[in-house]
């Protein structure tokens, strides 16, 4: 059941197993899609996650949801840096917010987001990285419009799982290549994969998705 909190609706899978120290994962969907996408996912994260997945805050024209607007035709203007950065906004907050809601490990929180939602995870883990620790991007890439200024603080703890297609027809894999210089440049631990696939999650990725987070789960 749809729930609300800072004007962020969303879905919750609340933990099978508590006692183990409790885990937020929060899970971001991509253009024109809402927070049952990745939240089919969540019966397999482990039994002491919290599981939420948050719903974008504008509708598409094509039915669904997003984070900011894409101007398909305008290729200088392309990304609404400006609604991106609100959304970032939004986002730190409600995280900031639950953890008044719900008890959770505030210094093991977790993130995975999928093409525009993997483009805001980017830059919530560049911009707050002591918000979150375990960033996974799936299909999308470091946009440094909406990264913004990267300060001087240490990233060494942010850990990144990142996965593209080879064959992605919406975000071209040279895009996504990007992460891994951006990444060493943060001295942030990451997992760069690519897989013979179009614009989703083949089962091959799905597996090693699911392995990162049981080697990270400690």
């Amino acid at each position: 059941m749809l729930q609300s909190f800072q004007d962020i609706l969303y879905l919750v899978r609340k933990p099978k197993d508590d006692k183990k120290q409790l885990k937020l994962l929060i899970l971001l969907h991509g253009y024109g899609s809402n927070e049952e996408d990745l939240f089919s996912f969540s019966d397999e994260f482990p039994d002491h996650f919290l599981v939420m997945s948050l719903r974008g805050t504008l509708p598409t024209v094509m039915g669904g949801f997003s984070w900011y607007d894409i101007h398909f035709e305008n290729q200088e203007k392309f990304t609404n840096t400006e609604q991106a950065k609100n959304s970032l906004k939004q986002i730190a907050a409600f995280v900031n917010g639950i953890s008044e809601e719900y008890s959770f490990d505030t210094n093991d929180v977790w993130l995975c987001g999928f093409s525009q939602g993997a483009i805001l995870s980017y830059a919530l883990a560049i911009q707050h990285p002591n918000l979150f620790k375990h960033v996974m991007c799936l299909s999308g890439y470091p946009e440094t419009s909406i990264i913004g200024e990267i300060d001087a603080t240490d990233r060494k703890e942010l850990s990144f799982y990142v996965s593209h297609g080879t064959e992605d027809a919406v975000i071209p894999i040279d895009w996504a290549r990007n992460a891994k210089k951006l990444l060493s440049e943060l001295n942030c631990t990451f997992e760069y994969k690519e897989y013979f696939s179009g614009h989703g999650i083949n089962p091959e990725n799905y597996r090693d998705l699911m392995l990162w987070i049981m080697q990270h789960d400690i």
